[in-house]
């Protein structure tokens, strides 16, 4: 019987191939604009496809809430091309491997196919769904360093799986090129698991205190570094943070190489809300390595209000032992 885990993890492995190979090809016309004018690139959409397309025909009936859609690639014919180019080579590449769930003759795909498959992704948040980002850390994966691929399986609000692929994270910081991409895997009650991109088991992961950095994000903008590092100075986590874009920062923290990663909303957007796809599976990764992820009140993340967490504020992702701590602090600090 085919699981959900066996699925997220070869949609996974799948999907980041994909992203590699659109990333080392990668030209500045692989890019367009959302409406937020933060960048999107082939790799998000064709990430989608591919993740989509498995879990669809694995299990037709699962909701997928996806961070993307394909409205605004349906007018560009060009992006387009490059989309499903590249969904067609990942597909024809993997059609003859033992085990692989894209067996779609390449030659037979279509445009609004490889549209539809995208647009997967577009359901509404129900009791059990899916929740995926494809690239997340675009500028990162802009400037060829880190980003990741997101995917979380959530069941009555409860995150029971989580498959967070860094293809540029060697499996230790400061490790060698050999052993460079990480996949996290992290199931509810059985902990979490570091793995070779190609998914081969490499080590179960725990979680550190004795760590004295926190991670953070790359982009200032994403967060109030000022009050963060008011809170590492606290603790005594006095070595330089660590700084690198997307969830990674929550792999990092499972696999005890900093004690915190924080993210409260930048002050000149006190109102934000982090959006569900950014958080599910990084959230499980660090709490099945022994770890505890909640918002800066110290409530639990609500994956039942939206697309967007809207009853949380911030987030704090650390030990058992250093989490009262922090929240002590905060309090001490107006938010």
């Amino acid at each position: 019987m085919i699981t959900r885990k066996q699925i997220a993890i070869d949609a996974v492995i799948k999907a980041t191939e994909l992203c590699q190979t659109v990333q080392s090809e990668m030209v500045s016309t692989d890019t367009i604009q959302k409406k937020d004018r933060s960048p999107v690139t082939i790799a998000d959409f064709g990430s989608q496809a591919i993740i989509c397309k498995v879990i669809g025909d694995t299990f037709p009936e699962d909701i997928v809430v996806g961070e993307e859609d394909a409205n605004s690639l349906r007018s560009n014919s060009e992006l387009l091309d490059r989309v499903v180019d590249n969904v067609k080579t990942t597909i024809t590449v993997n059609a003859n491997i033992t085990g692989s769930h894209l067996g779609d003759d390449s030659d037979t795909i279509k445009h609004e196919q490889v549209c539809e498959w995208i647009d997967r992704g577009s359901g509404d948040i129900g009791e059990s769904y899916w929740t995926l980002d494809p690239i997340d850390g675009t500028k990162g994966f802009l400037r060829k360093d880190q980003y990741a691929i997101a995917l979380a399986w959530i069941d009555e609000g409860i995150v029971k799986l989580g498959v967070l692929s860094c293809p540029n994270l060697p499996h230790q910081l400061n490790g060698s090129s050999s052993d460079k991409g990480s996949l996290f895997v992290a199931v509810k009650g059985e902990g979490t698991s570091l793995h070779t991109l190609e998914g081969d088991f490499v080590k179960k992961i725990d979680i550190s205190d004795s760590v004295p950095c926190l991670a953070e994000s790359f982009e200032s903008t994403h967060g109030d570094t000022d009050t963060h590092a008011k809170i590492a100075n606290k603790l005594g986590l006095n070595a330089p943070p660590v700084q690198i874009d997307s969830q990674a920062k929550y792999g990092i923290v499972a696999r005890g190489e900093a004690s915190l990663y924080i993210r409260l909303p930048n002050p000149a957007s006190p109102d934000y809300r982090e959006c569900i796809w950014d958080h599910a599976a990084g959230m499980l990764v660090v709490e099945e390595a022994g770890g505890i992820v909640t918002d800066a009140h110290g409530m639990a993340l609500s994956y039942l209000t939206g697309r967007r967490m809207t009853n949380n504020h911030g987030i704090i992702a650390t030990t058992k032992s250093l989490h009262p701590i922090v929240l002590t602090i905060l309090s001490e600090i107006s938010l």
